[in-house]
């Protein structure tokens, strides 16, 4: 495939998401040396990151420094992009799939008149033109796409393509790219930010250990008597929780939730796995007290292994599960954790 490929670096402060480098390996492996693969980082003070996407394989990188640029703000970073996608006329354009790369594909799109073939999970080429895969009707089905405009716009589900490892021999040196903005005149404004819970990111995770709405069912336990029904909900879900979080731990786990959970007010929204919430793609997803809704199936079916732990038999997780255990995990969880505390060190 003789083409140009630009590959958006997806960063929070200069730290990077690893879905971006897995981006440059998909493009290093469509071009097999017949074509340039370029990085485009842009931000403030973030030339190290350019440094580091050069031992990641990139032919070039292309440096847009900004102090308007500082703070993530579609508008201004949308329209960066697409001057550079002007000026350097790519044939592809790749994004990893997370919520900023998301928004600023389709916003390119829109800027240079073309499609977006997303959140796919494998890529071939035909004649010169990329043949996307991707999941729909909430991962039951693979469906085969193709962009016929210029630039084809690519996002990739994180996870689903190789992880590549750096290389500290390759290096090079970044091309600056000029960067023309009017600061007054951009709509948005970055106040302040507010630390979110910490843990290892959902989206990162090699193992993740999430809970449903099956936490809190549990005759056995005993609420305090002086508080609502409501509350005794709340209670027994948060004692669900703790083994959740327990076995996470000892498994160096991210942990995840259903819908249902996270609607119940059980865990914050940013554990929530699914349709609505992040898709992830972990070596091993633990679902406990999880039915398995269509939904949040979408958001989990790729994982590698999935183990499901669930009362009810006949829950619809039982038939995407390579393990499945029916009993209550507040029986199973315990000895479970204690097992591989033994067995992990």
């Amino acid at each position: 495939m003789n083409k140009n490929i630009l590959v958006f670096i997806d960063h929070f402060k200069g730290e990077a998401q690893a879905a971006s480098w897995e981006a440059i390996a998909v493009g290093k492996t469509l071009v097999e040396g017949e074509g340039k693969v370029s990085a485009l980082v842009l931000g403030h003070g973030v030339a190290s990151l350019a440094n580091t996407a050069f031992q990641y394989g990139a032919d070039e990188v292309l440096l847009a420094e900004s102090p308007t640029l500082e703070d993530y703000r579609p508008e201004p970073w949308a329209d960066v992009i697409a001057q550079v996608a002007r000026e350097h006329a790519p044939d592809v354009m790749i994004f990893p799939t997370t919520t900023r790369a998301k928004e600023l594909a389709g916003m390119a799109a829109v800027d240079l008149e073309t499609g977006v073939l997303v959140d796919v999970v494998n890529l071939i080429v035909e004649n010169g033109t990329l043949i996307a895969t991707r999941p729909i009707y909430a991962g039951k089905l693979l469906s085969t796409v193709k962009c016929e405009a210029t630039p084809q716009i690519v996002t990739l589900r994180g996870r689903a393509f190789a992880s590549p490892e750096p290389d500290a021999a390759l290096s090079g040196t970044p091309t600056p790219v000029g960067v023309e903005l009017a600061p007054d005149g951009i709509a948005t404004s970055v106040v302040d930010y507010a630390k979110a819970e910490s843990g290892i990111s959902l989206k990162d995770a090699n193992v993740i250990v999430s809970g449903g709405r099956g936490v809190s069912n549990n005759a056995s336990l005993s609420p305090p008597a002086d508080i609502s029904e409501d509350e005794q909900e709340i209670w027994k879900a948060e004692q669900g929780f703790k083994l959740i979080n327990e076995l996470a731990a000892v498994l160096g786990a991210a942990v995840g939730a259903s819908r249902a959970a996270v609607d119940a007010n059980y865990i914050p929204y940013e554990h929530q796995v699914g349709q609505t919430g992040k898709v992830v793609s972990p070596n091993v997803y633990i679902a406990c007290g999880i039915s398995g809704a269509i939904q949040h199936l979408a958001g989990m079916r790729t994982s590698k292994v999935i183990v499901a732990i669930n009362k009810d038999a006949d829950a619809p997780i039982f038939k995407l599960a390579r393990f499945g255990v029916v009993g209550d995990l507040f029986d199973i969880l315990p000895p479970l954790i204690e097992s591989f505390k033994e067995s992990l060190g």
